[in-house]
Formats: structure tokens, sequence, C-alpha cells
């Protein structure tokens, strides 16, 4: 029991100091949301890489081309000229033929993630006129005025980038989509006011194309799997700030069962300990101590139960770490309400999964973090990776 209360006592602490980043990140967006919409709006290349079709695409390649955004231009780009969802998005091309769009097939990757390649091949390609890249992921929904939102920091030549995050949203629901929502909902809370902390996210992340080019971000995806962390590490090497936009906190809407939900969590932690090692360390670390202290004061409360041994102290602990985690989850929940308004009614269903699940997606987490400890291997759009380092992925198989 000793031993107990003396881990029980870190946990608590680690919970005392993440209620309070969880505070400190509802006033920063509360503030962010309350600023007027800027006026500087240059024009822009957005680029769309894809593979395959996928549940809400439609849905969500429509938002992205109904942007209210005076002038800029969306890139779709595919590894297969006859790609499933190329006849979709020629669709939505003429349905929305005000706007500036084209498509480019940029072939089978061969040294780096197909995504990555994507990239390379597209910010190549773009407008002559382009002043900002903005990359944006096909299973993200962004709202009307998202790329007018991202776009704003950069205003400001100090900021290196602007970057929003995935929500996602369940439609139907189910234990595996709520559970997704909450693991995922614990990095979005990551994000804040201090810009050297900040990273980019790929899936809503805009930069000045002068910056792009400057820093060679193109050579640097070369080998890489992950766009994201190798933009987030280029920037912090040219102690360029990372802008965090609460507006373009962007809806992934749909489900998914719990084999589509380890594979997931799994893949974006195996990705994490070859770009970043210290976070996976991290995750580590934080995952056994928490599901050691939480689920381990649970076995020895139901022990004492059963032994008839005094087991109050030891209930008031696990409800003390309990309240911590579901403090700060609400908290989380109830500005990001304010952000992702169209979606208020589905937010307010899932409030429950969001302060009750916590303690299982911390113990996710863990199972991730060990998973990643044994393999690099990872699956992603039908393409089979070996990540070998930050600069070199290999093609296993590729459907």
């Amino acid at each position: 029991m000793l031993v107990f209360y003396l881990l029980a006592v870190v946990a608590i602490w680690f919970g005392f100091k993440s209620l309070l980043s969880g505070i400190r990140y509802a006033s920063y967006v509360r503030r962010e949301i309350a600023k007027p919409l800027a006026g500087f709006t240059p024009f822009v290349s957005v680029i769309a890489p894809g593979r395959g079709l996928e549940p809400g695409l439609e849905d969500n390649i429509a938002a992205l081309l109904a942007q209210d955004y005076p002038s800029f231009e969306v890139l779709f780009v595919f590894d297969n000229p006859h790609d499933a969802a190329l006849k979709m998005v020629a669709e939505l091309q003429r349905r929305y033929s005000h706007v500036k769009t084209r498509v480019i097939i940029a072939g089978p990757a061969t040294d780096s993630g197909q995504k990555v390649h994507n990239l390379r091949m597209a910010t190549g390609s773009v407008s002559a006129e382009s002043e900002v890249l903005v990359f944006v992921d096909t299973d993200a929904r962004p709202g009307r005025t998202w790329l007018r939102h991202l776009v704003a920091p950069l205003q400001d030549l100090e900021v290196g980038a602007s970057s929003g995050y995935r929500w996602f949203v369940p439609l139907e629901g189910g234990l595996a989509s709520r559970l997704r929502a909450v693991w995922n909902a614990s990095v979005a809370s990551a994000l804040g006011a201090d810009r050297r902390k900040n990273f980019c996210w790929g899936g809503s992340t805009a930069i000045r194309k002068s910056v792009f080019e400057q820093l060679h971000i193109r050579d640097r995806w070369r080998g890489s799997v992950s766009d994201d962390f190798t933009i987030t590490s280029v920037l912090h090497e040219a102690n360029l700030p990372i802008h965090f936009t609460p507006n373009c906190l962007v809806p992934a809407v749909g489900d998914c069962d719990f084999r589509e939900l380890l594979e997931f969590t799994t893949r974006q932690i195996k990705i994490t300990r070859v770009y970043a090692g210290h976070l996976w360390k991290a995750v580590l670390l934080g995952g056994f101590l928490f599901v050691l202290t939480f689920f381990g004061g649970i076995g020895l409360l139901v022990g004492r139960v059963l032994t008839g041994r005094s087991f109050l102290t030891l209930v008031a602990v696990l409800i003390l770490i309990f309240v911590l985690g579901a403090a700060k989850s609400f908290i989380r929940w109830q500005v990001v309400r304010i952000s992702l308004g169209t979606y208020r009614q589905y937010m307010n269903r899932d409030l429950l999964g969001q302060i009750s699940l916590w303690p299982f997606a911390s113990l996710l987490y863990l199972y991730n973090a060990i998973a990643a400890g044994f393999s690099k291997q990872i699956a992603w759009r039908g393409i089979t990776y070996e990540l070998k380092s930050p600069t070199e992925a290999v093609i296993i198989s590729r459907e």
C-alpha cells in the first residue's frame, strides 16, 4: 500500500498539472475565437493529397471547395490515374467550377511515404501567384471560414506556420468511435499559446511559400513518411514559431470499429517513436504510471473489499485521480464545442464519453506505446511501410 500511495501522489501531481494546462488551453481558445476575422487574404494554393474512397469524402471535398475566401486554388493529388475517388473529384470540380482546381497524378512513391511524395510533387506545381501553401487531409471537413482563419496568422512575418487540429465527431457513436475521439482529444489540447512548443498537423497547416522554399522543406521531406513531424522539426530548427489557430479545429466526421481504432492509434504512436522518440518515452512512462496507479488501485480496492479491510482512503484517492482527468476533459469539451458550433448536437451527445472514457484512453496509449516499442511497421491507406529512421521509409507492400 505504501508503494501505491507514493505512486498515487505522483499521479495526482501530474493530474493537477494537466488540469491547469487544460484551463490555460480553454482560456487561449476563447481569446483566439473572440478575435475579429483578419483581412489578410493572399492567393493560396491548397494541396489535398488523397488515395481511394472513404466515408464522407464527397462532403469533405465539397466543404473545401465552398470556402469563403477571395482567391485560391485547390490541387488534388493522387498516385494512381485510376483512383476510385477521381470520378467524385471530377463531379465536384464541375459543381464548383468557379474555384480553380487541378488534379495531379504524382505516381507511386519509392523512397518516402505516399502522402509525402504527393505533397512533394504538388508543391512544385503550384501557381506562380501563390503566396501561401495550405495542406489539408481529405478526411477533414473544414468550415466556411477555415481558410481565412488558417492564413490570417501569417500576416505576422515572424510566424513560421499556422496550424489547426482534428476533432473526431462520431456519427452513429459506438464505444470504439467514442474512445478514438477521447484518445485524439488529449493531443488537441497539447496545443496552445506557447508557439515554441506547438506542432503542425498535416491536415490543417498553412505556411508562406517563401518560408517553405527558404527552409528547403520539399527536400527535407525526402525519405519521410510524416509530413507534419518533418515540418515541425524544420521550423523548430529555424526558431520559427507555430501559431495554433483554434478556429481551424476541423471535424473528422465518421465512425470506426475496434480494429480500425487500434490500427489508427498504434500507427500514430509508432510514427511518434521514430520522429520524436522523447515523446514516445513520455507516453510509455506516463501511461505505465497511470495504469499501474489507477487500474492497479482498482485491483487493490477489490482485494480489500473481499478481505474485509478498510478501503475508504483508497476510494478517495481513486476518485480524486478520476475527477482531475474528468474535469480537464469537460473543460476541453466545453471550449471546443464553441469552435465546432455546427456540430453542437453531436458534441452534446458525446459529453459522457469525453468525461468517462479518458482512463481507457490512457490505457490505450500504454498499449500503443508498448506495441510501438516492438515494431516500426505501419499500414496507411493500403501501403505497408517499415520506418527505418526519420529520413528512411521502406515500402513493403502496396494494394
